[in-house]
């Protein structure tokens, strides 16, 4: 909690460095508790011994309006997965050109999902945590620009996003922490409201590099150089390699019935990452002060066939490439039902139960969780 003191600390000391300046503190906290119902696998970072840290969740946020038209924003959260150690999730000063378009410049939040914004604010989302097959990039932050502008298109509300800038920290890469830089990280992202129904697209690309440890791959690299097969060996580190991720999906709330579904792509080429793709279907039905909903997730990374039996010259390498190529598929399923009971303005009890069906290796995985979303 050291971190967090220190965070706290220096959001006073700005507080009181802003005398002249309107300063609000706002935050957000979730609880959740959880653990697998099979002894010999895990999910989300649950085993069979229930927890309370894995997924728990401590922020808060400063706003500075600091007069002609400027504002600051910082926000710092706290993680139990990382022990509490608080780091600033945000920080950006945004300018009003006008009430339609604004320019921020900082660290922020990424567009790439619908609740991208509110990724870690519990509260603003029916289920325990966001659909894990479509929310599961490794990171969700970049540090650059973010222009945008809202309008009326008819009936609609529109507002559309340009961003640029980059990123650069370790990501969780199948289970191990590397490092990661993107560059040239830039998009667009569109949403369309008209009453009770919203839609969104988003479409970015970036420059990827990502340091690989794993001297098993390098080996092989370096044996497919050694044979005059260059193009081969670089497609299996990711160095500068062109990444593209597409988005879309559509929300529906109409009097007590809730439904969202997303579908989004990502793609490093020339990696040997594989393509993945994924969406999810969520319905729901609020009755008074709680909603019952099931939601359905399903997550397919693959390469394409034509990236296989590329060198069948040389036997050996092929199949230790093919080997490397298909090691990384995955395929997958999540079945998740759960309620949610507004018993408090500023409070939500949650309760989860998700099924996740893994059809490569034929197991499946039951996890239940629990929760309290806060906000203040």
């Amino acid at each position: 909690m050291k971190k967090l003191s220190v965070a706290v600390a220096i959001c006073a000391a700005l507080a009181s460095s802003y005398a002249s300046a309107e300063v609000r503190i706002n935050g957000f906290a979730s609880i959740i508790g959880g653990k697998s119902l099979d002894s010999d696998s895990t999910l989300y970072g649950y085993d069979d011994d229930i927890t309370f840290k894995n997924e728990s969740v401590f922020a808060l946020q400063l706003s500075a309006d600091l007069q002609e038209k400027l504002t600051a924003t910082a926000q710092i959260v706290a993680r139990g997965e990382n022990d509490f150690d608080a780091e600033f999730e945000w920080a950006y000063i945004t300018y009003e050109f006008s009430d339609e378009l604004q320019l921020s410049a900082g660290k922020m939040r990424a567009p790439f999902y619908k609740y991208s914004d509110f990724l870690d604010v519990g509260y603003a989302y029916r289920w325990v945590r966001p659909p894990k097959s479509v929310y599961g990039i490794p990171f969700s932050t970049y540090e650059g620009l973010s222009l945008v502008y809202s309008s009326q298109l008819g009936d609609w509300d529109s507002t559309l996003q340009g961003f640029y800038g980059a990123f650069d920290d370790d990501i969780d890469v199948f289970g191990t922490e590397l490092p990661a830089e993107l560059n040239n990280f830039g998009g667009v992202n569109w949403n369309l409201s008209y009453d009770w129904f919203s839609a969104r697209v988003a479409y970015m690309v970036a420059d990827t590099s990502i340091s690989s440890e794993d001297g098993g791959l390098l080996g092989l690299a370096d044996a497919l150089s050694d044979n005059s097969l260059t193009d081969t060996a670089n497609d299996l580190i990711t160095d500068e390699d062109k990444t593209t991720f597409v988005g879309v999906g559509f929300s529906i709330d109409y009097e007590n019935f809730l439904f969202d579904a997303e579908y989004t792509q990502f793609e490093v080429e020339d990696s040997i990452l594989p393509k993945q793709s994924q969406y999810y279907a969520s319905v729901g039905y609020r009755i008074d002060s709680v909603i019952v909903h099931f939601t359905y997730e399903d997550n397919d990374d693959k390469h394409d066939s034509s990236r296989f039996n590329t060198i069948e010259s040389i036997p050996s390498l092929n199949s230790a490439v093919n080997g490397a190529l298909d090691g990384l598929r995955a395929q997958s399923n999540v079945y998740t039902i759960g309620t949610r009971y507004d018993f408090h303005p500023s409070a939500a009890f949650k309760i989860d139960f998700s099924r996740f069906e893994d059809d490569v290796t034929d197991t499946e995985t039951d996890v239940v969780a629990v929760g309290i979303d806060l906000v203040f």
